[in-house]
C-alpha cells in the first residue's frame, strides 16, 4: 500500500521543502493549496527532483469552510488511507479581518479549517496514521482572555495581530492534546511542534532582511522544516502521541494554558459547533472495519 502525506500550505517555506522531502521518501503527497497556480510549479519543481513522484494539487483555501468540506471530499475520491495529515499552513494578518464564514481571519485559517480537516478525514487515517500540527513556540505568548470563546470573533475585542497569532497557535496545541486522548487505542497518533523561527514570508521584511546575521536564531526553511518531517517520519515515534516538539525535535512541555484540559475541551466543543462537524466518533481503524464487514456478512446470512 501506497504511503499517503496529506500537506496544507506547500507553496512556501517549510511546507514546500516538507512535500518535496516527503515525496522522496516514496509518499504519494496531496498538497492543499489555494494559489493553484503556485502549487502547479511547486508540483513541477518536486517532480524534477524526484522524477517517479506521486503529487497532486488539491484546491484548498483555508479561509472557507465550505472550501476545506470540498478539499476533504477530492482527497477522499482521490486517495487510500491516509499516513501522514500535517496541518502546516498559517498566516498572521496585521489587522482584524473575517474570514468567509465570519471568524477572525487568524484564528478560522490557523485554527478552525484545520479542525474540520481532520474531522474530514480522520476515519481514512491509516492504521498507524500520524496527525502533525505545525504550531509554534508562541503559543506561550497568548494571554488566557484572548482565548476568550464568546468574544473571540468580535473586533471590538481584537487583540492585535502578534496576540491573535498567539492565540491561534495556542489554539493548535489544545486541539493537539484533545485529539490525542481521543485517539488513544486507536493506532493514530497526533503531535505538534514549534518549526523554529523559519524565515519565510510569515516574517516581517526587517528580520527577513538581517537573517544572515542571524543564522543560529532564523532557520531557513530546511532547517525549519526538520522537526515536521522527524515528527511524521520517524521509526521511534509510531507509539507517541500528544507531545509539543521543539525546533531540535526534543519533547517540551507546552504552556500552561495549553494542557489546561478544562480549556481544551471547551475550544473541542466550540470547534465542533462553528464548524458543523458533528459529535466525536472514534474512526473505524481496519482491524474495526474488518470487524464490522464481518458482522455485517454474518446478519446478511
Amino acid at each position: 500500500m501506497t504511503a499517503v502525506a496529506v500537506i496544507t500550505g506547500t507553496t512556501h517555506g517549510i511546507g514546500r521543502v516538507t512535500a518535496l522531502e516527503l515525496a522522496r521518501a516514496g509518499h504519494s503527497v496531496a498538497m492543499l493549496c489555494r494559489d493553484l497556480a503556485a502549487a502547479e510549479v511547486v508540483r513541477q519543481e518536486i517532480i524534477s527532483e524526484v522524477p517517479r513522484a506521486d503529487v497532486r494539487v488539491v484546491p484548498c483555501n483555508l479561509a472557507s469552510l465550505e472550501s476545506v468540506r470540498r478539499c476533504a471530499q477530492a482527497v477522499r475520491n482521490e486517495f487510500g488511507p491516509i499516513t501522514v495529515l500535517i496541518n502546516n499552513a498559517g498566516i498572521v494578518s496585521s489587522r482584524h479581518r473575517r474570514s468567509a464564514d465570519g471568524f477572525e481571519l487568524t484564528f478560522a485559517v490557523n485554527h478552525l479549517s484545520h479542525f474540520l480537516l481532520v474531522r474530514l478525514l480522520l476515519d481514512r487515517m491509516a492504521r498507524r496514521g500520524r496527525i502533525v500540527n505545525v504550531a509554534s513556540r508562541a503559543h506561550f505568548r497568548a494571554r488566557a482572555e484572548s482565548m476568550n470563546l464568546e468574544t473571540i470573533n468580535d473586533p471590538r475585542a481584537h487583540c492585535g495581530s502578534i496576540q491573535a497569532y498567539a492565540r491561534s497557535k495556542l489554539a493548535n496545541v489544545m486541539f493537539t492534546f484533545a485529539l490525542a486522548r481521543r485517539l488513544a487505542g486507536t493506532g493514530i497518533t497526533s503531535n505538534c511542534l514549534h518549526p523554529g523561527v523559519v524565515a519565510t514570508h510569515l516574517l516581517p521584511a526587517w528580520l527577513r532582511a538581517v537573517k544572515p546575521l542571524m543564522t543560529r536564531v532564523i532557520f531557513d526553511p530546511d532547517r525549519g522544516a526538520r522537526t515536521t518531517l522527524f515528527a511524521a517520519l520517524a521509526p521511534e515515534l509510531a507509539a507517541v502521541s500528544g507531545v509539543y516538539f521543539d525546533e531540535y525535535q526534543k519533547v517540551q512541555p507546552a504552556s500552561a494554558l495549553a494542557i489546561d484540559v478544562e480549556r481544551q475541551e471547551a475550544l473541542w466543543s466550540a470547534s465542533e459547533q462553528w464548524t458543523a462537524s458533528g459529535p466525536w466518533s472514534i474512526p473505524a481503524t481496519p482491524a474495526r472495519l474488518r470487524r464490522r464487514r464481518f458482522g455485517e456478512l454474518q446478519h446478511t446470512l
